[in-house]
């Protein structure tokens, strides 16, 4: 990727109006995803054939009229649909190329038991490889998600040391990260997890070395407005928020009340999609999940 070509993705997630787009699906959720897009398990059968739906499905939202720049900022992809192909074009080059949308690459490879009421991330064994695709591929940067279920200082502190150390070795290589330490939606700790949380980030953050910058991938939090202090970091290029399960309706309506934040959806975006619907059905569809999401975004 050309240093110009980088700056122009740069000053797209700094500047540019609209949400993240995540196409960042694992390989326990696949099934599921391809099951509320109304293919069931027995359309398809071993893991070769399941990328290739999920590929397929991925690449008509991508594909739509209503999936372009004007709306979405970047999208993040899983390491099968960055190696496969686009009408033509690697995955990466068709989202930037045609549709000015900003490439990143999810990088973690799934979670470790719970441990002192969190999860940590499995040992990325593979990260200099991914990391080597990343640049080869025209990628702009590299996420990493871990799971916090309750409120413990310490867990929640080994998580967001962790998700650092590989931020380092992201930023290294001269991508962006996206650190992404989910609070649990359902946990009855989520309310006071929450400030922990940002504590800690907090102490990361200003220990970053300039002119180092990182997005941050959060919760929605309980309290309006709580991530403030994150959203206005000189280290922090974006503040985003996952759905985390919850309706598009909910996830958009609490993303509303909190200024400075867009939308990293996935779920929520692909909501109401079905593989048998028509082809103006699903662009009509499609539109309008992307237009909420992308209102919700720039409150």
């Amino acid at each position: 990727m050309s240093s110009q070509t980088r700056l122009e993705m740069l000053k797209k997630i700094q500047t540019g109006k609209g949400f993240i787009a995540a196409f960042d699906q694992s390989t326990g959720s696949i099934k599921s995803s391809l099951q509320l897009y109304g293919i069931a398990e027995s359309q398809y059968s071993g893991d070769k054939e399941m990328l290739a739906k999920v590929h397929k499905m991925n690449t008509r939202i991508i594909t739509s009229e209503a999936f372009s720049g004007e709306r979405i900022l970047a999208a993040i992809l899983f390491e099968n649909t960055l190696d496969n192909e686009i009408a033509g074009l690697p995955s990466a080059d068709y989202l930037w190329q045609n549709k000015k949308v900003v490439p990143f690459l999810k990088v973690d490879i799934g979670l470790d038991a719970e441990y002192k009421g969190v999860q940590l991330m499995q040992p990325i064994r593979r990260l200099n490889d991914l990391l080597d695709k990343a640049v080869g591929k025209n990628v702009f940067g590299c996420k990493m998600r871990s799971l916090i279920r309750l409120a413990n200082y310490t867990g929640i502190h080994l998580l967001v040391d962790q998700q650092f150390a590989i931020a380092a070795r992201v930023l290294a290589r001269g991508l962006v990260p996206i650190i992404e330490p989910e609070i649990d939606i359902y946990s009855a700790d989520k309310g006071a997890a929450e400030p922990v949380l940002r504590e800690i980030l907090l102490q990361q953050l200003d220990a970053l070395p300039a002119p180092q910058q990182v997005i941050l991938k959060l919760t929605l939090p309980n309290i309006a407005g709580f991530y403030d202090k994150l959203v206005s970091h000189p280290r922090v290029l974006k503040v985003v928020a996952l759905s985390g399960g919850y309706s598009r309706e909910k996830a958009n309506r609490l993303l509303a009340e909190n200024t400075g934040m867009v939308a990293s959806f996935s779920r929520a975006l692909s909501e109401e999609l079905f593989d048998l619907m028509s082809h103006d059905e699903f662009e009509s569809t499609i539109n309008e999940s992307i237009d909420s999401i992308y209102q919700a975004s720039n409150n």
